[in-house]
C-alpha cells in the first residue's frame, strides 16, 4: 500500500496515510486518460455555430445581368458562394459532439489519474479543512503553508459552502467533492489537496 505524509492546516506533518492499492495504486495508462480526457472536452462542446446556405443568405432575387453578351462571366444570383456576403458552402450546422465511453473504462482512468498523482508526490492529504466564515486570505495562507502552488484542485468528502467560497476567488484552484471527481480535474491541476475523508470515500465509491 502506498504511504503519503499527512498535513494539518499550518502545513506541518502529524503522520502518515495508508492508500488503497485498487485505487491509488492501479498500474498508470496514459492512452486510458487520454480517451477520458478526450470525451469530457467534447462532452462540453456546445455545438451552436450556424452558418447559412445560399438558400438563406437574404437577397439574390434577381439575377444580376442578362446571361449573355455583356462579355461578364454567367451569374444568377449575387448570394452565390463565389460571391461576397454570398451563401457558405459546407460550413458548420448547429449538432452534438457528445459520445459517451463504457463506465468501466472511465472508473480506471479515474484510478489511473490518482495513481499518477500518487507516484509524482502531486497529491496532498490534509487531517482536514474547515472555515469558520468564507476568507479568501485563510485560503491563500493554507495553500501557501502547504506549498501547493498557482494550481490545485482541493477535493472534499461533502459540500462546503465557507470553503468553496474561501478558494473561488483564487485563480487555478479549484472544489469539487468525490461524488464529482473526474479524470480530466486531477490531470488539469498541479496538486491535488484532499481532506482524509475524502481519500476514505474515494476508497469506498471506487475500490474493486
Amino acid at each position: 500500500m502506498p504511504k503519503v505524509a499527512l498535513y494539518n492546516m499550518q502545513g506541518q506533518q502529524v503522520g502518515e496515510v495508508e492508500l488503497s492499492d485498487s485505487v491509488f495504486g492501479v498500474e498508470v495508462k496514459p492512452e486510458v486518460m487520454h480517451q477520458v480526457v478526450l470525451s469530457y472536452l467534447a462532452n462540453q462542446r456546445v455545438g451552436t455555430a450556424y452558418t447559412k446556405t445560399r438558400a438563406e443568405v437574404r437577397g439574390g432575387g434577381r439575377k444580376p445581368w442578362r446571361q449573355k453578351g455583356t462579355g461578364r462571366a454567367r451569374h444568377g444570383s449575387i448570394r452565390s458562394p463565389l460571391w461576397r456576403k454570398g451563401g457558405i458552402v459546407f460550413g458548420p450546422k448547429p449538432r452534438s459532439f457528445r459520445y459517451t465511453l463504457p463506465k468501466k473504462l472511465k472508473r480506471f482512468a479515474l484510478k489511473s489519474a490518482l495513481s499518477a498523482k500518487v507516484k509524482d508526490n502531486e497529491i496532498i492529504v490534509l487531517d482536514r479543512l474547515t472555515m469558520e466564515t468564507p476568507k479568501t486570505k485563510e485560503m491563500v495562507k493554507v495553500l501557501s503553508n502547504l506549498k501547493a502552488g498557482t494550481k490545485s484542485l482541493i477535493v472534499l468528502d461533502a459540500p462546503d459552502v465557507n470553503v468553496v467560497k474561501s478558494a473561488r476567488n483564487i485563480p487555478g484552484v479549484t472544489t469539487t467533492t468525490v461524488n464529482t471527481l473526474n479524470a480530466y480535474d486531477i490531470l488539469n491541476h498541479d496538486k491535488l489537496i484532499m481532506t482524509v475523508d475524502a481519500v476514505k470515500r474515494v476508497e469506498e465509491v471506487y475500490a474493486g
